[in-house]
C-alpha cells in the first residue's frame, strides 16, 4: 500500500533538526552475489526489531527489490526525477513497516542525470532524516561512478561477496577503489553463499589481510551466511526469505548479522550527520547553501 507521510520540507528540516539516520550503502564488486536479497532480508530483519528502515533501491539500471518484496509499486525514482512526484507519494511500505523508495529499471545513472535533477533527487532524501533510524542504499553492482558515490556519501559500506575467486577479486577491487577516498569509510564484509564449513571464514580473512597489507584498510567480515536452497524457492515466490522460511539456515544467519551490524559503532559515529551529510558529500556542497 501507499504509505501517508506529510513531507517535512528542507527549511523546516534544518530549522527544527532532528536526530540523525544512520546510512549504509550495501554494494558488490560483481553481479550475482545476493546483494539485492541480503539488503531485502536485512531491512526486514532490522525493521522487525522495531526500528524505522528505509530501503532506497539505488541500482538505477536494473531495480528489483521491490520485486523481491512481492509489492507493485505504481511510482518509482523516474517520477521524482521528472518532477511528477514527490519523494514521499512513491514510497511504498513493506512488512514490518519497511520503507522502500523503489528504484526504476533503464533509469539513467545519477551521474549522468542533468544536474538540476540529480540535485532534486538527492535533496528530496532529506525527508528521511530524522524519520527512520536506518537508511540502506542498495547500489548496482561493481566499481562504477555511481557506485562509488553512494558509498563515499554514505560513510557506511557493507560489501557483499562469495568464496568463488572470482568474486572475492572484484570484492578486493571495489575495496581498493574505496580505499581512495581520503575520508574514513566504515567497511564490512559479507560472505553469501557458503557452502563448506569454515569456507567463508577463511575467504574473509583473506580479503581482510589483503586489504590491511596492500591498502592499509580495515575491514571487517560482518557475518557469513550459508548456501540455503530456500533462499531461491522464496525468490520465485516473490517473498521475502525471512518471511517465509524463517528458520532456514540462511534466515536464522541474517538474523545475527543484523544484530552485529546495528550493534557495530560506525567509524565515523557522532559525525557522519546522517542524510544530511549523506547529501554533502554525494553533492559536494553544503546542503544549507543549496536550497
Amino acid at each position: 500500500m501507499m504509505l501517508d507521510v506529510q513531507a517535512l520540507s528542507e527549511l523546516d528540516y534544518l530549522a527544527y533538526p532532528k536526530y540523525q539516520s544512520r546510512v549504509i550503502a550495501i554494494a558488490s564488486g560483481k553481479g550475482g552475489v545476493g546483494k539485492t536479497n541480503l539488503a531485502v532480508n536485512l531491512g526486514l530483519t532490522l525493521a522487525r526489531r522495531n526500528l524505522r528502515v528505509a530501503l532506497l533501491d539505488a541500482d538505477l539500471g536494473t531495480a528489483n527489490a521491490d520485486i523481491l518484496l512481492g509489492l507493485q509499486p505504481r511510482f518509482h525514482l523516474h517520477h521524482v526525477v521528472t518532477g511528477q512526484k514527490k519523494l514521499p507519494e512513491i514510497i511504498v511500505e513493506a512488512q514490518h513497516g519497511l520503507k522502500v523508495i523503489p528504484g526504476a529499471s533503464g533509469l539513467p545513472e545519477l551521474a549522468d542525470l542533468p544536474e538540476r535533477q540529480r540535485h532534486s533527487l538527492l535533496h528530496s532524501l532529506l525527508v528521511l532524516d530524522g524519520t527512520v533510524d536506518l537508511l540502506l542504499i542498495d547500489t548496482g553492482a561493481g566499481v562504477g561512478s555511481n557506485v562509488l558515490q553512494f558509498v563515499r556519501a554514505a560513510g557506511e559500506v557493507l560489501v557483499v561477496t562469495t568464496p568463488e575467486p572470482t568474486a572475492i577479486t572484484d570484492a578486493y577491487a571495489l575495496i581498493k577503489s574505496i580505499s581512495h577516498y581520503q575520508i574514513p569509510i566504515t567497511t564490512r564484509v559479507v560472505i553469501n553463499n557458503v557452502r563448506k564449513k569454515g569456507e567463508g571464514d577463511i575467504a574473509g580473512q583473506k580479503l581482510a589481510k589483503v586489504a590491511h597489507q596492500f591498502l592499509g584498510k580495515q575491514i571487517e567480515l560482518l557475518g557469513v551466511l550459508p548456501y540455503d536452497d530456500m533462499v531461491q524457492r522464496a525468490v520465485r515466490a516473490q517473498t521475502p526469505l525471512v518471511e517465509s522460511y524463517p528458520r532456514s539456515p540462511a534466515a536464522v544467519a541474517i538474523n545475527t548479522l543484523a544484530e552485529h551490524l546495528w550493534a557495530g559503532t560506525p567509524l565515523t559515529a557522532g559525525t557522519s550527520g546522517g542524510v544530511k551529510e549523506f547529501l554533502k558529500r554525494i553533492l559536494s556542497l553544503r546542503v544549507e547553501t543549496a536550497f
